[in-house]
């Protein structure tokens, strides 16, 4: 028997005790949004860092302008030093009686097909994903007294609230942080028996306009025809948007923009991915983006340009003859490699800017901004870890994008220059964000499993 096969073995035997961990964690109610749970923040981290002092690991807790960060340091070990990130913090439980379980009261449910559901406000995201690595390397340490690598944690408690102290932490601390890697576990698998690392994901620039044409809203009959309509400019402003072919029409948006490379799309082709079921399962069937692109390169390779809300005029009970004067919308960009998300943002403030009339104005509201990031499919560390799982799953590894973006990424490149490797054992089920939040154990247990062998594997890089 194999040390691996041992340092397994031991991960199933304390998968129990794995569970009362994990279990201890959910019942700290760390909600980062609502300024009452700041105690319950600072207890989880608390408990992150007494858990990580027990595998001696140097662990502490680092205060922010908001919550804090858990920082950690294994032993120092020959070979490739990562740096693991997962966030402490969840989402608000509202609306509260919509859920079958107390949120923050842990249970197991068995469900008809012999799966087991563990359930709870952060089962998935990102308790239940970050313990996997955590209890992996317990396993480790209890069977050889050390960890194969060098193994560094950083965990974060305002994921939830857009990380704000992130950025300006990592400034700060960055020669204590920097490492050969960044493992990231809070992704999803392929599907339920396919793992997945996630390689390629998508910038993005946010954005809100609000067009004034008079001075008042103007009654229809009066003004009538001769009164520039606000909503109605609106309107025009985002038809224009697109092209009939589904691209965007903002001038120069796809200068730079870097296609998708070859090795990425054949990857792609072979996943188990059926566009009319993705596009029926919620009641649509044509393809609204651009015309010759697959539905995944739409969703994960191309550029987009989408409206997330609009207001003006009334809209209450009843009819009024009205002639707004003030209108808006809400739009954001998903970029690709290529495209930077400030001029993006210019691009599209002339844009805007060229369809108002002399007598009107528009002004602008920035939201967020991120990079577009891609990993090489070639890395060592990604190629090992990709043997690992597809060991471990019997299933061969999916290497998938993703349509969203991850700017706590973006401030990993930046701050520290060091890329990502996006692994996570979610299912597209788990409720994240909603009540009744479930992690599968079947995907705690073997995410597990999955970290041991990645570790080991990363010894060999």
């Amino acid at each position: 028997m194999t040390t691996l096969d041992t340092v397994l073995a031991e991960a199933d035997r304390q998968l129990d005790q794995s569970l009362e961990r994990l279990f201890e964690l959910i019942r700290i109610p760390s909600v980062s949004t609502e300024p009452h749970y700041a105690a319950a923040c600072r207890r989880a981290a608390e408990w992150l860092r007494d858990e990580l002092a027990s595998l001696d690991f140097d662990a502490s807790v680092r205060d922010t302008a908001g919550h804090p960060m858990v920082v950690g340091h294994g032993p120092k070990v020959a070979g490739p030093h990562v740096l693991f990130y997962g966030h402490y913090d969840v989402q608000p439980v509202d609306p509260l009686a919509l859920w079958t379980t107390p949120p923050f009261e842990p249970s197991l449910v068995p469900q008809p097909d012999g799966e087991t559901f563990i359930t709870g406000r952060g089962a998935s995201d990102d308790k239940g994903q970050l313990l996997t690595f955590i209890e992996a390397c317990r396993a480790w340490k209890t069977v050889t007294g050390s960890l194969p690598i060098q193994v560094s944690m950083l965990f974060e408690g305002e994921e939830e609230a857009g990380s704000p102290s992130l950025g300006p932490f990592l400034e700060a601390n960055a020669d204590d942080l920097r490492a050969d890697t960044i493992l990231v576990c809070d992704t999803d698998m392929w599907d339920r028996e396919t793992p997945a690392i996630t390689t390629m994901w998508r910038g993005f620039v946010s954005e809100e306009f609000e067009v004034t044409t008079a001075d008042r809203d103007l009654h229809s009959g009066m003004f009538g025809s001769a009164a520039r309509n606000a909503v109605q400019l609106l309107g025009s402003i985002i038809g224009a948007l697109r092209n009939e072919d589904g691209s965007v029409a903002i001038p120069g948006f796809y200068d730079g923009a870097i296609e998708l490379p070859a090795a990425n799309k054949a990857e792609w082709e072979r996943l188990p991915f059926d566009a009319e079921k993705f596009l029926g399962d919620i009641g649509l069937s044509i393809p609204a983006g651009e015309a010759g692109r697959s539905v995944l390169e739409q969703v994960w390779a191309r550029p987009t340009a989408e409206v997330h809300g609009v207001w003006g005029g009334y809209s209450g009970d009843g009819f009024k003859t009205v002639i707004p004067a003030k209108a808006g919308a809400k739009i954001s960009f998903r970029l690709v490699a290529g495209q930077d998300p400030h001029r993006i943002r210019d691009l599209f403030r002339d844009f805007v800017r060229a369809m108002i009339p002399a007598d009107c104005s528009v002004t602008f509201k920035a939201y967020g901004t991120a990079a577009a990031q891609s990993m090489p499919l070639d890395g060592k560390l990604l190629t090992k870890a990709k043997e690992a799982l597809t060991t471990e799953w019997q299933r061969e590894t999916a290497l998938a994008g993703t349509g969203g973006s991850i700017p706590i990424l973006g401030e990993f490149k930046e701050r520290l220059g060091m890329d990502s490797l996006l692994i996570g054992f979610a299912r597209f089920d788990n409720r994240i964000h909603s009540p009744n939040e479930k992690y599968d154990l079947s995907s705690f247990h073997k995410g597990i499993r999955s970290w041991v062998r990645i570790l080991h594997a990363f010894t060999e890089a």
